[in-house]
């Protein structure tokens, strides 16, 4: 679906009987994009996990500060956004076409409620371009064929993953999956990422119940991982100072908020 088209209704595939993460975290950052369900799902985890909504918005600042940095220091023009989500206030495309009005954006997701949202995510400078593709991380090869109809695969992209991998239960598969797209993309690109960790040293040992919970009364199903576990997905790149710290502090303002735990980073291929 390319910038201008209006994205097929998939009402028809949205249930909002259950709670949904897009929606859920919708609710955290503030947002409107969500139902009764996913209010109450959202209140019991943050009763029991009460960094949670700490955690959502320091991912979003987090996606803020990586797409400037990526783009005004190290003057990457293409981005490949996986697991968008729902569009809210700076969108990753918003973020880079301030700096260079000529920036290429896909978006990727295949979440039914952010689909139906999709056309607030095309709103492209004239210079530059967004995309849209309905496609799922597991299957890293299709993403990569869909993102060719937009961006240069023979120049630098930036690949961004904020809390998605942590939606492939299977660790190996998840490792398996960022190899797979980094290996598409030239020398020069960078893989941006955040995931969700129960490192007790960031507090996240309470992740352990708030995610039995949320895979009990919630979709789909998530995971955290160790600090190795994450570190791994950086197998094969250079990563940019400071390196994995929790998402909170990457290249934060002096007095930023407490660390969360949720890692990210910014890793450049070499």
């Amino acid at each position: 679906m390319s910038e201008g088209q209006r994205p097929v209704d998939s009402s028809s595939r949205v249930n909002t009987g259950v709670a949904h993460n897009a929606r859920v975290w919708n609710y955290w950052i503030g947002g409107k994009d969500n139902y009764q369900v996913d209010q109450a799902v959202g209140d019991q985890v943050a009763a029991m996990f009460p960094v949670i909504r700490d955690v959502a918005r320091a991912d979003r600042d987090f996606l803020g500060r990586a797409v400037r940095y990526l783009a005004a220091d190290c003057g990457v023009r293409q981005f490949l956004d996986i697991g968008t989500g729902l569009p809210t206030l700076d969108n990753t495309h918003e973020i880079a076409q301030r700096i260079a009005p000529e920036s290429r954006i896909v978006y990727v997701d295949n979440d039914p409620i952010v689909l139906v949202h999709a056309r607030s995510l095309l709103t492209s400078t004239p210079e530059g371009t967004t995309d849209y593709i309905d496609a799922d991380v597991h299957h890293p090869a299709g993403i990569v064929e869909g993102a060719t109809a937009t961006l240069d695969l023979g120049q630098p992209v930036a690949v961004m993953m904020l809390g998605i991998l942590n939606f492939v239960l299977d660790t190996g598969q998840a490792h398996d999956i960022v190899r797979r797209i980094m290996a598409a993309v030239p020398s020069g690109s960078y893989l941006a990422l955040t995931h969700p960790t129960t490192d007790p040293d960031l507090g996240g040992e309470g992740n352990i119940e708030a995610m039995k919970f949320w895979n009990e009364n919630a979709t789909p199903p998530i995971t955290a991982r160790s600090r190795a576990e994450i570190t791994a997905f950086f197998d094969g790149l250079e990563p940019v100072a400071p390196g994995i710290v929790s998402c909170s502090r990457w290249r934060a303002e002096p007095g930023s908020p407490a660390a969360v735990p949720q890692f990210g980073a910014v890793a450049r291929k070499p």
